[in-house]
């Protein structure tokens, strides 16, 4: 059944409530978009608090600005139409000023969680610089998008997209939390921030982020894959991780535009052999665009998981006990770059 026009209003009230709860929005700060058609979207009207809305506060506007409800829309109305205009696939946008996120930004650049489940969907943040009250260039945010489902924008707030706007409520409580965390667990050890203009980013261990090399690989191509074969097989790290845990199964990466398709069977994390099956326990699958961010160490592939960019097919909680092995393989794919 179509969803009818009122229900989509009544969806915005929900999540504004959910969020003054949460104290995830304050006074009249922040906004909240919904997609109705593919040129058509609701958005928060101005002066509207998002813990007090009612149907009237919320209008329907075309994409190129034409208001076909009565009112005055929210100032950013030029940062939620371009991020519709730009992901087609997008749904919903929330943006709000949450506290301890802003003010971790205004003396940090950027955010990298150590807590498994912030790393799995939000991964590294970096923070956007905002000079102006309102977003008057929503570039530096789109570009932002293309990496990452939430973008920080320092001085000012976060914005998050995502297929429904309960996706976007957690991305933003995600966020808010694991700052809250990472805040506190340095004033117990009473170290503060480690890197400047980092945050409180663990130093790289030695050899973990080696400089660029200068050769580019075709993307999904034969010489790309033998060397991500000998990588892993070459590396001291992935053979002791990979016989502590007994990573033993097998993993495919899927390129959603060909249908081109590699599968690797592990053995106490060592390939033992490649194939072409896509019947494989573990496929990971994505569009070209991704596959380059993630081989170019431009987005995480857990995070690209989690925040469907990517898409897993099988049992996540079993391939979650071989983390750290995983976690070391798509190490070793950064040293694959491609064109």
């Amino acid at each position: 059944m179509k969803v009818q026009f009122q229900d989509l209003k009544e969806e915005m009230i929900t999540i504004g409530q959910l969020l003054w709860r949460k104290d995830l929005a304050s006074g009249l700060n922040g906004n909240i978009s919904r997609r109705i058609d593919k040129d058509t979207i609701l958005l928060t009207a101005h002066g509207t608090c998002l813990g007090n809305l009612e149907t009237k506060d919320i209008l329907a506007m075309k994409l190129d600005g034409e208001l076909l409800e009565e009112g005055s829309v929210s100032t950013e109305k030029l940062l939620h139409t371009e991020i519709y205009k730009n992901f087609q696939d997008t749904q919903a946008v929330i943006h709000t000023h949450t506290t301890y996120t802003n003010a971790y930004f205004l003396a940090n650049e950027t955010f990298v969680p150590r807590i498994f489940e912030a790393k799995f969907y939000l991964g590294e943040i970096k923070g956007i610089p905002q000079t102006t009250p309102a977003v008057t260039d929503a570039g530096p945010a789109i570009e932002g998008f293309k990496k990452n489902n939430i973008v920080v924008l320092r001085n000012h707030g976060v914005v998050a997209k995502g297929e429904k706007l309960f996706d976007c409520f957690l991305l933003i409580q995600a966020l808010e939390e694991a700052v809250k965390t990472e805040a506190i667990s340095r004033l117990l050890e009473g170290q503060g921030s480690r890197v400047k203009g980092q945050g409180f980013e663990e130093s790289p261990a030695p050899g973990l982020r080696p400089p660029a090399p200068a050769k580019k690989y075709g993307l999904f191509s034969q010489e790309q894959i033998n060397d991500i074969v000998k990588l892993v097989n070459d590396d001291a790290q992935m053979k002791e991780l990979g016989e502590k845990t007994k990573m033993t199964m097998d993993l495919a990466v899927k390129l959603n535009e060909t249908g081109q398709t590699y599968s690797f069977r592990f053995e106490n994390g060592r390939i033992a052999n490649i194939g072409h099956d896509d019947n494989a326990e573990f496929l990971i699958s994505a569009p070209e665009s991704v596959w380059r961010a993630v081989f170019n160490r431009e987005i995480d592939p857990f995070v690209a998981t989690t925040q469907k960019k990517m898409n897993l097919r099988g049992d996540f909680a079993k391939i979650s006990k071989w983390y750290a092995p995983c976690s070391r393989v798509f190490e070793l794919w950064h040293k694959v770059p491609v064109e």
